[in-house]
């Protein structure tokens, strides 16, 4: 029996030391691990494959070189005008762009850190954007929260043009819908402007009346003309009508630019005096082919045209449904440059000044 109890002790003995082993070698493997760690919520930026936070220098690092893809945002210019100004939004995936660029039209939002001088964003502090549905007929239905309407009267017709053209710069985008707070809006919730079948391009954006034309006989047609702040040059979308003669719609659009604006405005008038119009051709791919006399030259020695020449005729008549680019030629000069002295070989698509693209 004596043996036994040896034995049996032994036994014991034996476990309880394995049993301290055991406990003392978790907290070797887990020696640094706290309360802290265990109850610590999963932060978003953790890597995926680690499991690690990431140093903030390292966040700070990847968020500054995110890559950006360009878009036109239309804000508010010092003298009340509507104007496209490009700027570089991070990219993201193609169905979030349209929620996107809304956002940026928000005032106090992410925009006030690329805002040009002198320009405001036109949508009112806290605006957020609560759907969006693309329909088959390329309206695009905005649904907005109450904080939409917390805007100023005398702004309604800005806001509602800067909201469509910003959203219509994508290709597959026709007209805007809007919707507040889930209810459908036939008119704009503070001054009353209708919006029964929605809002498009062809409504037109910061009018502007010529004298002297004649309206049984006109058509209404945007048309952009440089301007500049400061340091800051844009071109402006005006909508005007013009006198078409014998049924030339584009012709008569060049002959508005070739005039300039009204007077009263502070809208740049880039052309030569005495520049003519020889012919105006449209061929069956939408390229519009314009043929001038030798005064729309900056310098005819040199045979090349000014930027701002070039990107105002483009911007204008590629706005126009039918025309894809255009094509310009001068009477007796075999071959025109732009003012680094590269030949126009090619037509001139819009894409060359502004992004474009689809939703």
């Amino acid at each position: 029996m004596g043996r036994r109890a040896t034995i049996r002790s032994i036994s014991l003995m034996l476990l309880l030391i394995a049993g301290l082993f055991l406990v003392s070698g978790c907290g070797l493997f887990n020696s640094e691990k706290t309360s802290d760690d265990i109850d610590a919520p999963i932060d978003q930026n953790q890597s995926d494959d680690q499991g690690e936070e990431q140093p903030e220098d390292e966040v700070d690092s990847n968020s500054s070189s995110q890559e950006t893809v360009s878009r036109q945002l239309f804000l508010l210019s010092e003298a009340g005008i509507v104007v496209p100004q490009t700027v570089e939004l991070p990219k993201i995936e193609s169905n979030g762009v349209a929620a996107q660029v809304l956002e940026y039209l928000v005032q106090d939002g992410p925009v006030m850190e690329l805002l040009p001088n002198g320009f405001e964003a036109v949508l009112p502090a806290g605006t957020e954007v609560l759907g969006l549905n693309l329909q088959e007929n390329g309206t695009l239905v905005v649904d907005l929260s109450e904080e939409f309407k917390n805007y100023q009267a005398d702004k309604e017709q800005q806001i509602i043009e800067a909201l469509t053209y910003t959203l219509t710069q994508f290709d597959n985008v026709e007209k805007v819908k809007l919707w507040v707070n889930g209810f459908e809006q036939n008119e704009m919730p503070v001054n009353g402007t209708p919006m029964f079948d929605g809002y498009s391009r062809s409504n037109g954006i910061n009018f502007m009346s010529v004298d002297g034309i004649d309206l049984l006989n006109s058509e209404a047609v945007t048309v952009y003309y440089p301007a500049q702040l400061g340091s800051n040059f844009y071109y402006v979308p005006v909508t005007q009508h013009v006198e078409v003669k014998d049924g030339d719609l584009n012709q008569a659009i060049v002959q508005a630019l070739l005039d300039g604006p009204a007077f009263e405005t502070n809208l740049l008038h880039v052309f030569n005096p005495n520049v003519d119009v020889l012919e105006v051709t449209t061929s069956d791919d939408g390229v519009l082919s314009i043929e001038f006399t030798e005064e729309i030259l900056a310098d005819v020695n040199e045979a090349y045209i000014a930027d701002e020449v070039i990107e105002t005729l483009v911007l204008t008549l590629t706005d126009q449904p039918e025309v894809s680019a255009v094509s310009i030629t001068v009477e007796n000069v075999e071959q025109i440059f732009n003012e680094h002295g590269v030949p126009y070989s090619e037509p001139v698509s819009r894409d060359t000044f502004v992004p474009t693209g689809s939703l």
